[in-house]
C-alpha cells in the first residue's frame, strides 16, 4: 500500500509542472467530535472522541483530448469504525468515448476504480458529499469501506441522453487486497490466516425522465473470497460467495430530497469451521432519508435504516439458541432512526451533525468473535459534530 500511495504522489507531483489546463487537484480537511453510547461501533467505553478526521487530495491529469489519470490518496480516523491510516482511494486512467452507435457514450475507467453501482458508493470518499458520517450501515457498512469503495481492475459506463430519457449502463470486474482489520469483521479476531477477493462482479443501470425529479436504478454484485489458515489458526480453509441484488429510488423537488436502497444478499460459506461445513443465509434491508433544504446555507434530514442478517429468523432468536446463548438475539439484526443538519457557513465551509437510536448490533462486530455479547447493548446510541473544509 505505501507503495502505491508513493506512485500516486509522485504523479500527482510531476504533473504539477504539467499546463494548468491539463491538471487539477483538490482537497478536503475534515475534523469533528463523536460518540458512541452502549456499544463499541465508534469508541470504546462510551468514550467522546475527536477520531472523526478525514484528510484527502485528488488530482486529475488529462493525458490527451479523451484519457487523463484520476487519483485520490485518504487518511482517515473514524475510530472503531475502520482501520486509521493513509490509503489510496482510487488510481486509474479515464478513457471517455464520446461517440458510439444510436447516440449513447462510453467512458472506461482501468486501474483502482471507484464503484459506481450504488447510490452514494462512488462519493462515499468525500465528507462533504455525504448528508451523514455514518452512512446507512445496511448498504454502507464502514467495517468494509475499503472493499466496497472500488476494486483494481476494469469499469465501464455507458450513458444515453434523448429528449425524455436519461439512461446510465455500468459494469466492472476487479478485486481489492483485504487487510487484517476487514478479516476481523469477517471472520472474528481469532482468524490469524489470509483472506483473499477473487474477484467482485458488478453491474447496474439507471433512468431518469429528462426532467431529473426521479432516479431509479437496480445493481447486481456476485464476489467470491477464499481463506488460507496460519499455522496456528482457529479458522481452517474456506471459501465464500456474496450474491447482492439492490434497487434504488430518488426523487428531487424544490425543497426536498428522497432516497432509498433495498437489498437482499446471499451468503453461501464452506469450510471455514469444519471439514464438510456449509451454510447459505440470506440478508436483506435498506433505508429510506428525507432532506428537506431550508435555504442556500440550511439543511435537515431524518431517516430509517433496516438489516437483518438472516431472514429465516428476523428477530435473531434463532441464533441465540444455536450459539446456547452466547450471542444475544438482538445481533441478528439493526435498526436505526436518524436525523442530520448541515450548515454551509462560507463556500468552502461546511457544519455537520446527526444523531442515530439504534436497536440491535448485526452491523456493529463480527457475530464470530467469543466476546461478540460486549460489544453492544440492545438499543445503543451515536452522534457526531464534523467541520469540513474543501480546497
Amino acid at each position: 500500500m505505501r507503495t502505491k500511495i508513493t506512485i500516486a504522489l509522485c504523479m500527482l507531483s510531476g504533473a504539477v509542472n504539467a499546463a494548468q489546463s491539463d491538471f487539477s487537484w483538490h482537497g478536503y480537511v475534515s475534523q469533528g467530535i463523536t460518540q458512541s453510547q452502549g456499544s463499541s461501533f465508534i469508541t470504546d467505553n462510551d468514550a467522546v472522541t475527536a477520531e472523526l478526521t478525514e484528510i484527502g487530495l485528488n488530482g486529475y491529469y488529462r493525458l490527451a483530448e479523451n484519457i487523463s489519470i484520476a487519483g485520490q490518496v485518504n487518511y482517515l480516523d473514524g475510530g472503531n469504525r475502520f482501520e486509521q491510516g493513509t490509503r489510496l482511494d482510487y488510481l486509474f486512467i479515464d478513457w471517455k468515448i464520446p461517440e458510439l452507435a444510436f447516440g449513447w457514450k462510453a467512458q472506461v475507467h482501468i486501474g483502482r476504480y471507484k464503484n459506481r453501482h450504488w447510490l452514494y458508493s462512488v462519493t462515499r470518499d468525500v465528507p462533504q458529499t455525504r448528508y451523514t458520517s455514518v452512512l446507512p450501515q445496511s448498504v454502507y457498512f464502514d467495517g468494509f469501506r475499503d472493499v466496497a469503495l472500488g476494486s483494481n481492475g476494469i469499469q465501464t459506463s455507458f450513458s444515453h441522453f434523448s429528449t425524455n430519457n436519461i439512461w446510465e449502463v455500468n459494469w466492472s470486474y476487479g478485486r481489492s487486497a483485504i487487510n487484517d482489520s476487514q478479516r476481523d469483521f469477517l471472520l472474528g479476531n481469532e482468524a490469524r490466516g489470509k483472506i483473499k477477493q477473487e474477484f467482485v462482479h458488478q453491474a447496474s443501470v439507471f433512468w431518469q425522465p429528462s426532467s431529473m425529479k426521479w432516479k431509479l436504478g437496480a445493481s447486481w454484485l456476485n464476489s467470491d473470497f477464499t481463506y488460507s489458515p496460519a499455522q496456528q489458526d482457529n479458522r481452517l480453509a474456506g471459501n465464500s460467495n456474496v450474491e447482492r441484488i439492490m434497487l434504488t429510488a430518488q426523487y428531487f423537488a424544490e425543497n426536498w430530497e428522497i432516497s432509498s436502497e433495498l437489498l437482499r444478499e446471499t451468503q453461501d460459506n464452506e469450510g471455514l469451521f469444519a471439514p464438510n461445513f456449509a451454510r447459505k443465509t440470506r440478508g436483506e434491508g435498506g433505508f429510506v432519508q428525507v432532506r428537506y433544504i431550508f435555504n442556500s446555507e440550511f439543511s435537515g434530514l431524518i431517516g430509517y435504516d433496516t438489516y437483518v442478517s438472516d431472514e429465516s429468523d428476523p428477530d435473531g432468536k434463532k441464533l441465540e439458541a444455536m450459539s446456547g446463548g452466547t450471542i444475544p438475539a438482538y445481533f441478528g439484526y439493526q435498526d436505526t432512526v436518524t436525523l442530520g443538519a448541515r450548515w454551509d457557513i462560507a463556500p468552502k465551509w461546511r457544519l455537520q451533525g446527526e444523531y442515530h437510536w439504534v436497536e440491535g448490533a448485526t452491523r456493529v462486530v463480527s457475530l464470530l468473535n467469543n466476546n461478540v455479547a460486549s460489544h453492544a447493548d440492545k438499543r445503543w446510541e451515536m452522534w457526531s459534530l464534523q467541520l469540513m473544509y474543501k480546497f
